[in-house]
């Protein structure tokens, strides 16, 4: 349950805000930002989630201003840590609207991927977007106190 305030409190993202979603999965794409180019990445991804019928890994995704950190909900096991440098876009789908994707760089292959989570709720989909866009606020915020002085 997030307070209507969250969006002004800095402390917890500095920490880091959790979320819990299922990994839908992940698909390259051409362009590093664009809200078409996402939704048809994310229409992939549910159309071949869709067919697999697995069962979705959960995640505990944490957003700080260092970046998202992915963690198995069940075995706590580090699933992927992604520097906030290397994500360059991240969305709620309009369609989807419980799903939340974001594209960033693989840091082994330099591709543009795009990955997706399914949350519970549209609120949360809403949620992790909008700390995802606080977090580059911060970093870059940050960055830049870092770099006056010089």
């Amino acid at each position: 349950e997030l307070p209507e305030s969250w969006a002004d409190m800095q402390e917890p993202l500095l920490e880091g805000m959790c979320f819990t979603l299922k990994y839908l999965g992940m698909t390259l794409v051409e362009k590093p930002k664009g809200e078409d180019m996402a939704a048809a990445a994310i229409r992939r991804i549910v159309a071949t989630a869709r067919i697999g019928a697995r069962k979705f890994q959960k995640v505990i995704l944490t957003v700080s201003p260092r970046g998202i950190s992915l963690q198995d909900a069940d075995t706590k096991e580090m699933v992927e840590n992604i520097s906030i440098y290397r994500i360059s876009y991240c969305t709620t789908d309009k369609l989807q609207n419980k799903v939340f994707a974001y594209v960033a760089q693989s840091q082994e292959s330099g591709a543009l991927e795009c990955h997706a989570f399914l949350s519970p709720k549209k609120k949360i989909a809403q949620a992790v977007t909008l700390t995802v866009a606080q977090a580059f606020q911060m970093a870059l915020d940050l960055w830049e106190a870092t770099h006056a002085g010089r």
